[in-house]
């Protein structure tokens, strides 16, 4: 399976984001730095960690499902969670403090909001969608989803 990585569909809704819910014009610097860090960080991760879960725990079966999903949402969004975080302030030049202080403020609203969209989301992903499909399926969905982790990253 191939690492997921931002496609040209990603980046045109980060255009998107930018122009119609930030307002304003395009920010290239943040486009550019989003999209790497899909690139380097978000994809591979993603791969590596869904495929480590069905390793773990094989089965389409109710347990199996639940339990991937307790996990991606219990322990994999909050480390995601900050790791963008960071990554969005060292990119900003922030210090450790203004990043940790962003991490502490902002945390559990981004996994509030994970918790109303991936939920649902990977109960369909683990009962029913291949692996080979899996980093496809869970990018249609990211894309809405970085929409809302821009606007909040960027939030001051």
């Amino acid at each position: 399976m191939k690492n997921d990585r931002l496609s040209q569909p990603d980046i045109c809704l980060i255009r998107i984001n930018q122009i119609f819910i930030a307002g304003g014009p395009i920010d290239y610097k943040r486009l550019a730095s989003l999209s790497f860090f899909g690139f380097i960080y978000h994809g591979p991760s993603g791969h590596y960690f869904y495929n480590f879960l069905d390793k773990q725990i094989p089965g389409t079966d109710a347990i199996p499902v639940f339990s991937k999903v307790a996990i991606d949402q219990l322990v994999w969004c909050p480390l995601f969670m900050s790791v963008f975080f960071t990554y969005l302030g060292l990119v900003n030049g922030d210090s450790l403090s203004v990043i940790g202080s962003k991490i502490k403020n902002d945390l559990l609203t981004a996994c509030q909001g994970s918790w109303k969209v991936w939920p649902i989301v990977h109960l369909i992903n683990f009962k029913f969608v291949s692996n080979k499909w899996r980093i496809p399926y869970i990018n249609a969905i990211q894309i809405a989803f970085n929409m809302f982790l821009s606007l909040l990253g960027s939030k001051k």
